[in-house]
C-alpha cells in the first residue's frame, strides 16, 4: 500500500527547534497509525525506505504513539552518549519482558540499576575473563566441528543458524554461568526451542497495537507459556547448582570464577543492591542474547564469504597460515586473524542483526534541531549511513579490505555502531568477535564449502524478530581431504 506524503511545515533554515508535529512523514491511519503500512518481519527495511523519502529526521505512527525516526550516525551516537540518564529502552519493551515473568537484567534495567549491575557484568565479559575461558570455549568449537564432519561425510544438509545459536549459547552458558551445556549434540531439553518461542513473542507483542493475550490465549501464547515456565526451571537449576558450588568450596567467594557465582556473591551483600531477582535477569539475558545475537552475525558473514570467493580463499588462505591445527588453538592466533576480522566487520555494516535501535527520552531533551519532549520515542537508524556512499566507497560492495586501509583510505569506525557507542555499548563485544573469528577458523580450516542458499536458492531474505536473521540458511560441507 502506497504510503502518502506529509511535508514538513518547517523549513531546515529555521532557527527555532521544531517540534515532533512539525516533522514531516507517512500520514497514518485513525488510531493505527502507520504500523497497517509496516510489516512486522520487514520494519527494519521499511523504515529505511521511508528514509529515502522523508530524509535522516522525520516522525511516524505507532497507534497513537508518534516516533521520531533518526537516521544520521552523529545524531544516533549523540542519542546513545546520553545513556542512561537522557534516553532509555521503550517502557513497552520493560513492560512486556516483566508481563512474560521476566526479570529485569542488564539489558533492561535503568538508572542506578543499570549501575549496580554494569561494572559486574563487564567485569565477567572483560577480555581477561573470557581469555581465562578459552579451552572451554575451544571445547564447544571442536564440539560443532565434530557436528560438521558427521553431516560432511554423510552428505547432510546442516541448518546453519540453527546450529550457530546452539554453538552460541553453549559458549555463554559456560563462560556466564559456569555451567557445561551441550545443545551443540542436542543435549538441552528443549532450551534452543524455548529460548526461540520466548525471543519471538518478545518481539511480536512489542509492535502489537492491542495486547490481546492479556484477554485471548492463542496456541502461540499458550506456547509461549510453557518455554516461559520451562525457562524458569532451567535458570533456577542453574542457579541452585551455582549456589551449592559456593557453599562447597567457599574459596570461591574469593575470586568467584563466572559471571553468576558473581552475582551471587553480590546478592549476598545487603549493600549491593543485588538481588535474587537481579540475577534471574541476567541469567535470562545471557542465555537470549547468546542464542540470537552472534549467531545471526556468523551466520551472514559465511553467507556473504561464500558468494565472494576472493574473499573466501584469502579468509581460508589466513586461517590455515595463522591457525593449521584447531585443536590446539590459542587465542593469540584467533586474534591475529586480521582479515576474518575485517569479514566480520564488513558483515556488520552490512547485515547488523540490530539495524534499528528503538528508545525513548527520559527528560525533555533536543536532538539536532528537533525538541523532544520526555515520553518520545525515538527510532534510530544504525544501518543507513554504513551503507551510504557519502560514507563508503562502493558502500553496497562486500569488500572487507576497506577495514585494512590505512591513512587517508581508512574507513570512520565511527559511522557503523554493530555494538552501539557510549555507557552502553554491548558489553560482550569481545567475547562476540572471538566466537566469530573462532566459528569461521573451524569452518574453513577443515572444510569446503559446497553451497550456502536458501531453500528456493533465491537470496537470503532479511528476517526481523528479536534480531534480523537471514530465513532458513543451509549449508553443505565437504572435508578439506575430500578436495585433494
Amino acid at each position: 500500500m502506497p504510503l502518502p506524503v506529509a511535508t514538513n511545515s518547517v523549513t531546515s533554515a529555521s532557527t527555532s527547534p521544531r517540534s515532533i508535529a512539525q516533522l514531516g512523514g507517512p500520514r497514518g491511519w485513525p488510531l493505527l497509525g502507520n504500523l497497517p503500512q509496516l510489516r512486522p518481519i520487514r520494519i527494519h527495511r521499511d523504515i529505511e525506505a521511508l528514509c529515502g523519502r522523508f530524509g535522516m529526521l522525520f516522525r511516524v505512527w505507532f497507534g497513537r504513539q508518534a516516533v521520531v525516526v533518526v537516521a544520521d550516525h552523529k545524531l544516533i551516537e549523540t542519542i546513545l552518549r546520553d545513556r542512561p540518564d537522557g534516553f532509555r529502552r521503550p517502557t513497552v519493551t520493560t513492560r512486556i519482558s516483566l508481563e512474560m515473568g521476566g526479570k529485569l537484567g542488564v539489558f533492561l534495567a535503568e538508572g542506578q540499576a543499570w549501575r549496580d549491575q554494569r561494572r559486574m557484568v563487564m567485569a565477567g565479559l572483560a577480555p581477561q575473563a573470557v581469555k581465562a575461558y578459552f579451552p572451554a570455549l575451544l571445547k564447544v568449537a571442536l564440539r560443532l566441528r565434530a557436528r560438521w564432519q558427521g553431516a560432511a561425510s554423510q552428505g547432510q544438509t546442516i541448518i546453519l543458524t540453527d546450529d550457530l545459536k546452539r554453538y552460541s549459547v553453549d559458549i555463554a552458558a559456560g563462560l556466564a554461568l559456569g555451567t557445561e551445556s551441550n545443545t551443540v549434540d542436542g543435549f538441552d531439553d528443549g532450551l534452543h526451542q524455548h529460548l526461540e518461542v520466548v525471543m519471538r513473542a518478545v518481539a511480536r507483542r512489542s509492535l502489537s497495537i492491542l495486547p490481546y493475550w492479556r484477554v485471548l490465549k492463542l496456541p502461540a501464547d499458550r506456547q509461549l507459556d510453557r518455554s516461559i515456565v520451562a525457562l524458569r526451571v532451567t535458570i533456577d537449576a542453574l542457579i541452585a547448582a551455582a549456589r551449592e558450588r559456593l557453599i562447597q568450596t567457599p574459596a570461591r567467594r574469593a575470586r568467584p570464577p563466572n559471571l553468576l557465582e558473581a552475582m551471587l556473591c553480590a546478592a549476598d551483600d545487603p549493600d549491593s543492591r543485588i538481588d535474587d531477582a537481579t540475577v534471574a535477569g541476567n541469567v535470562s539475558t545471557m542465555l537470549l542474547a547468546a542464542e540470537d545475537t552472534t549467531a545471526n552475525t556468523i551466520a551472514w558473514l559465511l553467507y556473504l564469504l561464500q558468494r565472494h570467493p576472493a574473499a573466501l580463499e584469502r579468509a581460508r588462505n589466513e586461517v590455515l597460515r595463522c591457525l593449521p591445527d584447531l585443536g590446539s588453538a590459542s587465542i593469540e592466533q584467533l586474534d591475529a586473524l586480521d582479515y576474518i576480522d575485517a569479514c566480520a566487520q564488513e558483515a556488520m555494516r552490512l547485515k547488523p542483526v540490530a539495524p534499528f535501535m528503538p528508545l525513548e527520552a527520559v527528560r525533555d531533551t533536543k536532538v539536532g534541531d528537533m525538541q523532544l519532549p520526555a515520553g518520545t520515542m525515538v527510532w534510530c537508524v544504525m544501518r543507513h549511513d554504513s551503507v551510504s556512499a557519502q560514507y563508503f566507497s562502493q558502500a553496497q560492495n562486500f569488500d572487507p579490505e576497506r577495514w585494512l586501509r590505512q591513512g587517508e583510505q581508512a574507513v570512520s569506525k565511527a559511522v557503523s555502531l554493530p555494538f552501539g557507542a557510549g555507557p552502553r555499548t554491548c558489553p560482550g563485544r569481545y567475547l562476540a568477535l572471538l566466537e566469530i573469528k573462532l566459528a569461521v577458523a573451524l569452518l574453513l580450516g577443515s572444510f569446503e564449502i559446497g553451497a550456502i542458499d536458501t531453500v528456493d536458492g533465491g537470496e537470503a531474505q532479511e528476517v526481523m524478530g528479536f534480531t534480523m536473521s537471514p530465513m532458513a540458511l543451509q549449508m553443505r560441507l565437504r572435508g578439506l581431504s575430500e578436495m585433494t
